[in-house]
């Protein structure tokens, strides 16, 4: 069960306030619990925290950084019961998928902690003119600083997990604000890094609405700001001034099916309606468009429906549920408009479609003009498009022709094309015989176009909260 209320945190402090922001289960729509929300004077006080914790958190030693994740990662696995109810109410994420989000925050800071202790530099040879005998070169990477967090609804564990753990195990201060829907989670992943010796300033959490955040991306103090959401990200980026931006904004994810796929079709379909849907295809690197080769079309479309129609959907915490609600009826109600205007459109309604407050049916489409929003915007939804191709090289290009680029999946028994499609997709990863949602958590995922910039996965954030420092020496 939930606590009647939860405490933002303020330089590793748990704090209440006057103002309660509810928090409402995402099925019921009940009031689930309560959290503080802190006022402008203490997120004043939460920047110059993390300023003064500078210091402290460069000195304090990789071991010590491993030995928080580590003891992070051990109480999370203590609570993964608790965390996993939490974000099923919190987020309406069926219970199977809280489950293995919980196990996934669990592993993001156990490969943090490995990182800890590994952050290298290297030697450099110098000497390349005889002018030069004598000299030699070292690096060695130091924490940029005080960092700021922006994070979404959709993972509130794992997704603050890739910003919190890696500026620990960097050594940077860090000032975090969870989404308003979702604030949960970190909030307990806050309860814990409390229970560690992170030098004071270390951390804040701050459960704020988008209006009070200006701060978090405006003040030079920051180093980095670290967003991850939607497009508004670019207008955060205008505004964040000198500071380094790393944006993680989404996109409509495709996933080619090629010609010789036809005895895999099972297991290929199998993986689509899960990466079309788990979640409410509330996820990034959702399918949400689906080509196949012309020969193959039909009998995939044919077998893609009937397994989309057999996922129950429901209360998420019934353990057969697969299909939750919405975050809330405004996003249902946007994706369904954009159902009903393709359908308008000429497009045509395979099963699906239909929507009772934010639960939207699991929805396929197919002859989906490519101008209509459901083509070439983000659905975030439960919802995805099939088109057929007659060459390999159309699909590329339909890939191709979106303005984002975060993943695209590949089912194909020719190296040739899977070769061809990580050199020719305009993607930030090419996934080859699995759906674009797979992801590992050490791996760098990121994206093109207005999929963002840089690249989140352990070691590869670290390198964006840190520095490059020189050193040579001479012989004397």
């Amino acid at each position: 069960m939930l606590n009647k209320s939860y405490p933002y945190y303020l330089a590793n402090q748990p704090r209440m306030s006057k103002e309660m922001l509810d928090v409402r289960d995402k099925y019921s729509g009940k009031i689930a619990t309560r959290v503080a929300v802190p006022d402008a004077v203490d997120v004043a006080k939460a920047i110059a925290a993390a300023v003064k914790a500078t210091a402290p958190m460069r000195a304090f030693k990789p071991w010590a950084r491993q030995a928080v994740l580590q003891h992070c990662a051990q109480r999370f696995a203590e609570r993964r019961d608790e965390l996993a109810e939490a974000l099923c109410i919190e987020a309406g994420k069926p219970i199977k998928d809280s489950a293995g989000e919980v196990t996934r925050l669990i592993e993001t800071f156990r490969i943090a902690a490995e990182e800890a202790v590994r952050i290298n530099g290297e030697t450099l040879n110098l000497e390349l003119a005889s002018r030069l005998d004598g000299y030699h070169g070292y690096t060695r990477r130091v924490p940029l600083g005080p960092v700021a967090f922006i994070t979404p609804f959709n993972f509130p564990l794992n997704l603050v997990a890739h910003k919190v753990a890696p500026a620990i195990a960097a050594g940077c201060p860090f000032v975090l604000k969870p989404s308003e829907k979702t604030p949960i989670g970190a909030l307990i992943i806050g309860e814990v890094l409390a229970e560690t010796d992170l030098p004071k300033g270390a951390f804040s959490i701050l459960t704020l609405d988008g209006r009070r955040a200006a701060p978090l991306v405006e003040d030079e103090r920051f180093k980095l700001l670290s967003f991850t959401g939607g497009q508004v990200g670019w207008e955060l980026k205008a505004r964040a001034g000198r500071k380094k931006v790393v944006l993680e904004l989404g996109g409509n994810a495709a996933c080619i099916v090629d010609a010789d796929q036809g005895p895999h079709l099972d297991r290929v379909v199998e993986r689509l309606a899960f990466g079309a849907f788990y979640q409410s295809g509330q996820s990034c690197i959702g399918v949400q468009r689906i080509y196949a080769h012309a020969d193959i079309y039909e009998a995939l479309k044919r077998k893609l429906v009937a397994a989309t129609k057999k996922l129950k959907a429901g209360d998420p915490k019934k353990k057969d549920v697969f299909v939750g609600p919405m975050i809330d009826e405004a996003a249902a109600e946007r994706l369904h408009g954009w159902i009903v205007e393709a359908k308008a459109a000429g497009a045509r309604v395979l099963c699906g479609g239909r929507r009772d407050g934010n639960m939207l049916e699991a929805t396929l489409m197919e002859n989906v003009p490519v101008d209509a929003k459901a083509n070439c915007m983000e659905a975030f939804g439960p919802f995805a498009l099939l088109a057929p191709f007659k060459k390999f090289s159309d699909a590329i290009a339909m890939v191709n022709d979106s303005d984002y680029g975060l993943q695209a999946g590949i089912f194909t028994d020719s190296l040739d094309h899977a070769m061809r499609a990580w050199n020719e997709l305009e993607q930030g990863g090419v996934i080859v015989n699995d759906i674009p949602s797979f992801r590992v958590d050490n791996m760098p995922y990121g994206g093109i176009k207005l999929s963002g910039l840089g690249r989140e996965g352990i070691r590869y954030a670290i390198e964006d909260m840190t520095e490059v420092r020189l050193m040579v020496m001479r012989e004397s």
